[in-house]
């Protein structure tokens, strides 16, 4: 009875303890993990959103790199941390939409066993740029060079399975061409070795290579959707040059490890729909040409995972796209 007793007691300190937790949640710094090196969209895109939440919070949100193999390192610790909501995942569709199909029982995770999918922020289409080493003003051009010269040209991406890689695979499938596929660790990196001709192409996000576009370091050929991009409206789409089939986007997200209490969980998903009406951060993302999905909780998030993870399952099949 004594024993009984005691287990009850301690049921029930934890039946109050979670609830209180929730409440007082964050007290602390919350570590956000993103997947990819400095310099590209997701780390851009996770500091602007995180000091938002900071000042929401009042709690330091420090974003921390962990680059390696398109994102699966650093999403890899994020799904064997403690589910306690003080270590949150940047969530992008290369790790989580891509990699169940391009690596199947390789990957150590599953985008909606290991995570709890908390909440939606953007999505957005990509510029398929040039280093100014090549001669290449228009897509075509670039196109008929390649068919002329198979495996010639270098595309660099952040990583295999990433959507800037898969969107370069869907056009070598569509146009027929083929090209060699460098993956970074990093965004700057890869911007360097653009800028200095190392790789000759890259598709990437407006907010990634607008500087170095406006700049004269890199050129603009096409964009990888149906419309142009306002901010860009010079640059004809991938659709209206005669590649519809070829159109591809990327999108990011919030996820915490799964076993985070249900309380976190919301608490959290408020935080990050405040940070995405910040008007610093609907600026960033309007003068990027980037959507913000901020109507999407977290059961509407893990639909939107389930998905994708289908849709990108056919991209893959499609553009034939393999991992050693």
């Amino acid at each position: 009875m004594k024993y009984l007793a005691l287990l009850t007691g301690a049921v029930m300190s934890l039946a109050i303890a979670a609830p209180a937790a929730a409440q007082d949640y964050p007290n602390r710094t919350i570590n956000w993990v993103v997947p990819f090196g400095t310099g590209g969209v997701t780390d851009s895109t996770g500091r602007i959103v995180a000091k938002a939440m900071s000042q929401i919070t009042g709690q330091s949100v420090l974003v921390d790199n962990r680059p390696g193999a398109g994102g699966i390192v650093g999403t890899e610790y994020v799904a064997s941390a403690k589910p306690d909501g003080y270590t949150i995942l940047y969530a992008s569709s290369g790790p989580m939409g891509v990699n169940p199909s391009l690596y199947k029982d390789k990957l150590s995770y599953d985008p909606l066993k290991s995570f709890i999918p908390v909440q939606t922020l953007s999505q957005a289409h990509m510029l398929i740029v040039v280093s100014p080493a090549t001669p290449f003003k228009t897509l075509p051009e670039l196109i008929e060079y390649a068919k002329k010269n198979p495996g010639k040209l270098n595309f660099g991406s952040p990583g295999q399975g990433t959507a800037q890689h898969l969107s370069a695979e869907l056009l070598q499938t569509e146009a027929g061409i083929k090209m060699t596929h460098v993956p970074y660790r990093a965004g700057a990196s890869q911007m360097a070795d653009l800028m200095s001709g190392v790789i000759d192409l890259a598709f990437e996000y407006p907010t990634v290579v607008r500087p170095y576009i406006e700049a004269g370091k890199m050129r603009a050929i096409a964009m990888n959707g149906s419309k142009r991009f306002k901010g860009f409206p010079d640059v004809p789409s991938i659709a209206e040059l005669g590649y519809p089939n070829a159109q591809n986007s990327g999108w990011s997200a919030v996820a915490v490890p799964a076993g985070t209490p249900t309380e976190v969980v919301n608490k959290l998903a408020s935080i990050v729909q405040q940070a995405l009406r910040d008007p610093a951060v609907t600026k960033y993302y309007d003068d990027n040409d980037n959507m913000i999905i901020g109507d999407l909780g977290p059961e509407k998030t893990r639909e939107f995972f389930a998905k994708e993870i289908e849709k990108f399952k056919g991209v893959v099949e499609r553009a034939g796209v393999t991992v050693d």
